[in-house]
């Protein structure tokens, strides 16, 4: 067997990961991210960081990492300083990182240590021409990490369908192939998309592609005042969904995500073009016609309550 031949077989079968970290001031919890990443069963892995513009020690803090990780390399780049969204679509779409798959971090969580092994072990069974993407449930906890629950467990499968109205897939979970790393290339950077990650859910459903969510939970998610975006089970989080549902914000990312649609309409499933299309006319119309073409494209969410909150929005044109 040739030395080409058995690199061949070796990176098969230990496939590399892209960890594409995003940081900004996280100079209080980075450390114990980053040892979780150290503590992986699967070991093939190397860290992205693009930093936003930190002001405190989380730069340093890389740079440390930098060298006690010879054999784990560690690259560090600079973000657009536009927010959380622009910074992973940053990371996302740089064609000099190349692995065979990627894996989104925030700064602030702590994986289990079968995270990647978990994720692998589902996106090596589909195809490699097939978009996949894998998120997971998740295990709350406090500053101190102590466990406080977990996030809500979603039991319908995931689709276009849903994907239109509810992110179901926390980034901090998520694990992707190249057939879906390329989309999101494709589809590119400079989109205004607010949330980075239901954008992911959205165009790789849209495209036809495969998305696993696994009950079981692949990271200790960190809560604290901190947190650009928290867990929002909670009654004051559900408060807040519904004021920024009645002023208007689920239409204006409902806008933003269509738009970008556009720009890969070729990509898109022919189901799932009828799908678009019939959620542009269906706010359009008046309310009877609008709920029938709502009822036609079947969208759905996924707990009771949320599918209330669907009615509702359609009732009241906020779709």
């Amino acid at each position: 067997m040739s030395e080409n031949i058995a690199k061949k077989d070796q990176g098969a079968a230990c496939p590399k990961v892209a960890i594409l970290l995003c940081t900004y001031n996280g100079q209080h919890f980075l450390n114990e991210q980053l040892d979780s990443f150290s503590a992986q069963s699967h070991s093939n892995w190397q860290v992205y960081a693009s930093d936003d513009g930190s002001t405190d020690t989380t730069l340093q803090i890389l740079r440390e990492r930098q060298q006690s990780w010879p054999g784990q390399p560690l690259e560090v780049l600079s973000g657009p300083a536009r927010g959380f969204a622009a910074n992973f679509l940053s990371l996302t779409c740089n064609t000099d990182i190349v692995a065979d798959y990627y894996a989104y971090s925030d700064q602030d969580d702590i994986w289990e240590a079968d995270k990647l092994e978990r994720a692998l072990r589902f996106l090596q069974s589909v195809p490699s021409d097939m978009p996949a993407l894998y998120c997971s449930r998740t295990r709350l906890v406090d500053t101190e990490n102590n466990e406080i629950g977990l996030s809500p467990l979603f039991n319908k499968k995931p689709s276009f369908a849903n994907a239109l109205m509810q992110n179901i897939a926390g980034g901090n979970t998520m694990v992707f192939n190249n057939a879906a790393r390329d989309l999101l290339v494709e589809a590119g950077e400079g989109l205004t998309i607010n949330i980075h990650d239901w954008w992911v859910y959205i165009l790789i459903t849209g495209c036809g592609g495969l998305v696993h969510y696994d009950r079981h939970p692949s990271i200790r998610y960190r809560q604290h005042p901190h947190n650009l975006i928290g867990m929002n089970s909670s009654f004051a989080a559900r408060y807040k969904r519904i004021l920024k549902l009645w002023h208007g914000h689920f239409k204006t990312w409902n806008d933003q995500h269509i738009t970008a649609l556009r720009t890969l309409e070729h990509r898109l499933t022919s189901e799932n073009r009828k799908i678009i299309d019939n959620l542009i006319e269906a706010r359009q119309k008046k309310m009877i016609s609008r709920l029938i073409l709502i009822k036609r494209c079947g969208f759905y969410r996924q707990t009771f309550l949320g599918n209330l909150g669907l009615i509702f929005s359609a009732i009241f044109n906020k779709l």
